[in-house]
């Protein structure tokens, strides 16, 4: 079986040595992150040196995605590993202090007093526990609505549209430049609200761009979806603190919506959070989350994403196979479930051409692969926005291009030379395909390029028969 729907694995303490990553690229990883939001920066190197060696040990290419701290509140140390909190409890948020207990923590925020008011409701882990705001000022007091575990560094949400932190802190400037020296292919941008947002932090790349993967986490961003669309490359259903921000019977809905909105505006778009959450303790998933996975596989997903199970799990490779198990059987059975894409608006040349290519291959049973040649990574990202039925082998001189189109779905990118000619370039997608076992002589292929070879947008389409003439 070949998977279309890639899968994102979150790096961690379970998941920091050669046999855990070993065991997740051969699960089918795609992209590896790294949470910037956790560990020093001593660490977060030592993880991306880490998975870089894994690759290089595989013959893989996988997409480093570093993930950016971002606005983000949350507790500061803990005594204990995990802190049971009672219902009916007191918790006092405190700006500073020592490691904290059951009866309080630091947390991240100093200023989370000013902006919470008596009755607010305040959630750690998200969601799993709730607290509700009695008493404001240097200190919080809060008293606990829902009962349950928390660790060091828990998340903790309040709506977005209350806090007045920057869209970028100081942190995420420190976080950015220490993931441009490390090198990484993907910049996920946390509590994304506005466009300006995407903007702004893509300015602070200077001349070291990487595409930003925004998430979509509270009620702004999904209001301004549409714009934020037209200028992040990518961007992340994070369902976790999404589910705070909105009511949790909504989430399932919208995650559909904010899909099919990326689709239509051509971006690849990841389903994230506790996507496989019981596997943190045990070998298996629950019906359920297999049941969650294969509708993100048919709501239209790039990308499924899994954290705290390849992070702090028992089982991180066991889950990353399950994850691609159920993903694979998913695209293979249950084509008639999918959700429909929108339709063509063939708005130039090249989504028209990309269009094309994926029509011939659902009418004409007889083509096997769809290849493109492309320098930018755009003519992939064009025939990935079609959804066809066959994989597309995308031919890519440049490295960093090649692992940033591990996210786009049913791409398979492929290291080449620059062709000299329109020819050279046929030729070299015909040999490639061949010499790797990817189809065989006499094999229909679709491909898909600019013509002259990388001076264009997309303007060629060719159905040729492998090993046949280049013309």
């Amino acid at each position: 079986m070949i998977r279309h729907v890639k899968l994102v694995c979150t790096l961690g303490p379970a998941s920091s040595g050669p046999p855990a990553l070993d065991g997740l690229l051969q699960a089918g990883a795609d992209v590896l992150r790294v949470n910037l939001s956790h560990g020093d920066a001593a660490e977060q190197a030592a993880l991306v040196r880490a998975a870089r060696e894994a690759a290089a040990r595989a013959g893989l290419e996988p997409a480093v995605m570093a993930d950016l701290p971002g606005p983000k509140i949350r507790l500061g140390e803990l005594r204990e590993d995990e802190v049971l909190l009672q219902a009916g409890a007191r918790f006092v948020l405190r700006p500073g202090g020592p490691p904290g207990d059951a009866a309080g923590a630091s947390t991240t925020y100093p200023g989370l007093g000013r902006d919470l008011r008596r009755g607010d409701r305040v959630f750690l882990s998200d969601g799993a526990v709730e607290l509700v705001v009695l008493e404001t000022g240097e200190e919080v007091v809060t008293e606990v609505a829902r009962a349950g575990p928390v660790r060091s560094g828990a998340g903790l949400n309040v709506p977005a549209e209350r806090l007045s932190l920057p869209a970028i802190t100081e942190r995420d400037r420190e976080a950015l430049a220490r993931a441009l020296e490390l090198g990484v292919d993907l910049v996920a941008q946390s509590f994304v609200r506005h466009a300006a947002d995407v903007i702004g932090l893509r300015a602070l790349m200077g001349s070291r761009p990487v595409p930003i993967v925004a998430k979509i986490e509270t009620r702004p961003a999904v209001e301004a979806i549409g714009e934020i669309l037209a200028h992040a490359d990518a961007v992340m259903v994070a369902r976790g603190d999404l589910g705070v921000e909105l009511p949790m019977e909504e989430i399932p809905l919208l995650q559909k919506e904010l899909l099919r909105a990326a689709r239509a505006a051509g971006r690849p778009a990841i389903v994230a959070t506790q996507m496989l959450e019981s596997m943190i303790r045990a070998p298996r998933p629950t019906r359920a989350e297999a049941s969650d996975v294969a509708n993100a596989v048919l709501d239209g997903a790039d990308a499924i994403m899994l954290s705290g199970e390849t992070a702090i799990g028992a089982y991180p490779a066991e889950a990353a196979r399950a994850a691609s198990r159920i993903a694979e059987v998913a695209e293979a059975r249950a084509g008639s479930f999918r959700v429909p894409g929108p339709p063509c608006t063939h708005r130039d040349e090249a989504s028209a051409v990309a269009h094309a290519a994926a029509q011939i291959a659902a009418d004409d049973p007889a083509v096997v692969a769809i290849a493109c040649y492309t320098e930018s990574g755009r003519t992939a990202g064009l025939l990935s926005a079609e959804r066809p039925r066959v994989p597309v082998y995308a031919f890519v001189p440049d490295g960093a291009v090649r692992r940033a189109l591990q996210l786009r779905h049913g791409v398979r990118p492929l290291p080449a030379e620059r062709p000299v000619d329109t020819d050279a370039m046929i030729g070299l997608m015909d040999r490639g395909l061949r010499e790797r076992g990817l189809a065989r002589e006499g094999d229909a292929v679709v491909m898909a390029a600019a013509m002259p070879a990388g001076k264009a947008s997309t303007n060629m389409l060719k159905v040729h028969q492998l090993g046949g003439p280049l013309r």
